[in-house]
């Protein structure tokens, strides 16, 4: 099974700047992880429900100027916008049995590709 998230999805680096620039109330990495976790729960909600899964994670960026461990980071959202649609329970390496990436420049359509595959009881 496999969804589409459009675009690009927040680093590493956008989300320690986030964190950085929280002041009591006001806490812009918790407005970015809600907003971005509710897409990806919204994109994945018709999908199947599973219980244990690997999951294969194609980021397709703009250009070549994204360090890979920097983008990779976005796979919070990803992992938490899948327990947040009901398609795993939850992101533990109980349900979670491998993550790999897989990093493309796609300039016209920029994206992440995420595929889910069941994994046998």
């Amino acid at each position: 099974m496999k969804f589409d998230i459009p675009g690009q999805l927040p680093g590493l680096n956008e989300m320690i700047d986030a964190a950085k620039r929280g002041k009591g109330k006001y806490q812009p990495y918790a407005e970015m992880k809600e907003t971005y976790t509710s897409m990806v729960a919204w994109l994945a909600k018709k999908l199947p429900k599973y219980n244990k899964i690997c999951v294969v994670i194609t980021w397709f960026d703009p250009d070549d100027k994204h360090d890979p461990d920097n983008t990779a980071a976005g796979q919070k959202f990803i992992m938490d916008g899948l327990v947040k649609a009901g398609t795993i329970p939850n992101d533990t390496k109980r349900y979670i049995k491998g993550i790999s990436h897989e990093f493309e420049t796609d300039r016209q359509n920029p994206r992440v590709e995420v595929k889910i595959i069941a994994v046998d009881e």
